[in-house]
């Protein structure tokens, strides 16, 4: 069966009376065109250590093995899990592994057991259309996350992981994913490239990690918290939003303001129109702001 012939397709899950399962996002691509541009900008090297999630029946998987990558499959469904094995078992550089993406430990799994640093030198996956995003956003968020995530998701969904401060389609997401990674799309992918046909089209992203502005444990701890409060009361001026945060947090008002000041982020604007400069900066001015005082 060949992955992106959609007669093969259609008639393999006809003869297994396999059924594309929607609530988890199943659309199996189908276009060798695309199939092609994934592998090119994924530029994996032979020997290169690759993250997939989401294989499904092996379009991407098989094309990555050809390039020579040492290719981790997760697999959530255990019938196309069995059709992996069955159909590809016998590869040397493919470990699948049956399971839930959102379920793993993901320090386990994106660590060297040799090194204890990151495991893989890239995700490239068709990533499932229900469980994406949150998928995405664990491997870029965790330290072991690979350097290079090469993905296809809704093409919304990548508007707002690109859009750039002071655009509409700016929201959490976008702010969380750019703080330490570059976002570029690549491509469209018409929904005629999938079967079964999704609603809306798709987008090949690539994200690069940078580390331009880098964030103590507690600092990240404060810009999640920071990120979180702010896109819950967006239509909310900056300043009057903080006033909201609970107290807790230890943000007095008079020290908020001057955090505000230092990162130059004016007391009206919005959580959208901050750059990553600018929610850098406010994490690390409130986290300190919230630290108990040093005893001298």
């Amino acid at each position: 069966m060949q992955p992106t012939h959609p007669s093969d397709v259609i008639a393999w899950c006809r003869a297994r009376g396999f059924h594309p399962n929607r609530t988890l996002g199943q659309n199996f691509l189908i276009d060798g065109n695309i199939l092609e541009a994934i592998v090119a900008a994924a530029a994996v090297r032979p020997g290169s250590a690759v993250l997939e999630v989401g294989p499904g029946l092996g379009a991407v998987t098989q094309a990555l093995l050809a390039a020579g990558a040492r290719v981790t499959a997760v697999e959530k469904d255990h019938r196309l899990a069995d059709w992996l094995r069955e159909s590809m078992g016998d590869q040397e550089r493919l470990t699948l592994i049956e399971g839930d993406m959102l379920a793993a430990p993901l320090g386990d799994l994106l660590a060297d057991p040799a090194t204890g640093g990151p495991r893989f030198a890239a995700c490239v996956s068709n990533l499932p259309y229900a469980s994406g995003t949150r998928i995405l956003l664990d491997l870029c968020r965790h330290p072991l996350g690979p350097p290079r995530l090469l993905v296809t998701v809704q093409r919304e969904v990548a508007d707002r992981l690109a859009a750039p401060a002071g655009a509409p389609a700016r929201g959490q997401a976008g702010v969380w994913v750019q703080q330490n990674h570059d976002v570029t799309l690549l491509r469209t992918i018409k929904a005629s490239c999938f079967w079964p046909r999704p609603e809306i089209a798709s987008s090949l992203v690539l994200l690069e990690r940078h580390a331009r502005e880098p964030l103590t444990p507690a600092a990240r701890d404060t810009f999640d918290r920071l990120t979180r409060h702010a896109f819950m009361h967006r239509r909310k001026q900056f300043a009057v939003m903080l006033r909201l945060a609970p107290s807790a947090w230890g943000w007095s008002s008079d020290g908020a303001a001057a955090v505000l000041e230092r990162a130059g982020v004016a007391p009206a604007c919005r959580a959208e129109s901050l750059t990553p400069v600018q929610w850098a900066a406010l994490a690390r001015g409130l986290s300190a702001l919230a630290a108990p005082a040093e005893v001298s």
